[in-house]
């Protein structure tokens, strides 16, 4: 949203100069107006500080542990009925994260400048996303501040716990794959080399998975650093294409593919969708600014195209079931379940269902995650001892045939 440079007087006759987010000058004028600033000078401009932050750069980012307990206090302290102000300032001092504690400062300084909330929370992205900021917007002008926040820690408190299962499910396959990599880097570089030099030594005639072996580790220790960098050339490669608009949506697209992993995804993503298009809904945004934010929490560009097209849809006059349907990502369950909401007006309410059937079927998936890909590990460890062991073993039984014919 643009920001706008404001000069005005207040109730005092005081000169007030700041900024605020608003969607034109009018609009700009407008809030001013409500906040009882008279406008002598408006003008578009940019953010204070359009300098790069170093410090900031290698602050690290508020973990969603903190979130969820800086909503609930908030929370008890607005329904408690203690001021806005004062409630921040408590909060700021017992802030024990960096860049939180910095953040609550700057939200306290903006509230004390006459700024809202939102719009004070609006100026720090990498602590409160555009879901967060648009709630608290939503429970300023309902009058229903308390509410919001209490949606927002049940938001951030299911967030967090679909993320330590995801985590505890990947532990055991992460470890393996780094165990299976050490592996080859010792092998390459402490055992095929001796035993290389051996077989050279006797001139025995070496089969092809032998060569392939002292072939891979001669090129391993010859030319390892070219390989480093090979292999960080080639990460940042791939993080330069993913920036682009292309290569992130083909990115995601395969994030949600990849067999057994990707189904998993798909579902965490759309349980996402389904809880956070629920709370907006339940807040009283409108259905298709509601649908625009929930597909922007997503964090996967191409299930978030989908969702804009049902969005384009429903602005065309297109029922929600049938935007669904078109859209081709949701399940039959989940379609019927939009379908029952959208005839009953408890599309929230169904929708919330929708999110909680994703999550039992990701909680059974991630359950059984183990045993599905341990067969795969299995596989990929008796390759290697295969391919050791036809290497090694078959040129070591020529060598003790011609040393029996010496």
């Amino acid at each position: 949203m643009p920001i706008f440079n404001y000069r005005g007087r207040d109730s005092k006759g005081k000169i007030q100069r700041g900024q605020l987010d608003a969607a034109s000058q009018e609009a700009a004028v407008d809030i001013l107006i409500r906040q009882g600033v008279i406008p002598l000078d408006v003008r578009l401009g940019k953010a204070k500080s359009a300098s790069v932050d170093v410090k900031a750069m290698f602050q690290s980012s508020v973990p969603l542990e903190m979130l969820v307990i800086f909503c609930r206090q908030m929370y008890s302290l607005t329904k408690a009925g203690v001021p806005l102000l004062r409630s921040i300032n408590g909060l700021t001092q017992s802030a024990s994260h960096p860049l939180m504690k910095s953040t609550l400062e700057s939200v306290c300084a903006e509230l004390t400048n006459g700024r809202t909330l939102s719009s004070s929370m609006s100026q720090h992205p990498r602590v409160f996303s555009e879901l967060f900021v648009s709630m608290i917007h939503i429970g300023e002008n309902t009058g229903r501040l308390d509410d919001s926040l209490l949606q927002l820690a049940q938001y951030y408190e299911q967030e967090m716990e679909t993320r330590r299962r995801l985590k505890s499910a990947m532990r055991y396959p992460s470890f393996v794959l780094i165990a299976i990599t050490i592996a080859m880097v010792v092998l390459n570089i402490k055992v095929i080399p001796p035993f290389a030099a051996m077989f050279e030594r006797f001139g025995v005639e070496l089969p092809l998975p032998t060569r392939i072996l002292i072939a891979t580790s001669n090129f391993f220790v010859d030319y390892w650093p070219l390989l480093l960098a090979g292999v960080f050339g080639l990460g940042f490669a791939v993080m330069m294409w993913r920036r682009t608009p292309a290569g992130e949506e083909k990115w995601d697209r395969w994030r949600i593919k990849i067999p057994i992993i990707g189904n998993i995804v798909n579902r965490t993503l759309l349980s996402r969708f389904s809880r956070t298009f629920s709370l907006m809904i339940r807040a009283g945004v409108p259905l298709n600014q509601a649908l625009q934010m929930a597909a922007e929490c997503l964090g996967n560009r191409y299930l978030e195209k989908r969702m804009i097209e049902m969005k384009n849809g429903i602005e065309g006059g297109n029922s929600i079931s049938n935007t669904a349907i078109q859209s081709g990502v949701f399940t039959p369950l989940v379609l019927q379940m939009i379908a029952v909401g959208e005839e009953t007006g408890q599309v929230d309410e169904l929708l919330l269902e929708a999110s909680d059937f994703y999550d039992r079927e990701v909680d059974y998936d991630l359950k059984t995650l183990t045993a599905k890909i341990e067969p795969i590990l299995l596989m990929v460890v008796a390759a290697m001892v295969l391919v050791l062991a036809l290497g090694i073993f078959v040129p070591m039984w020529s060598m003790l045939d011609v040393a029996r014919g010496v």
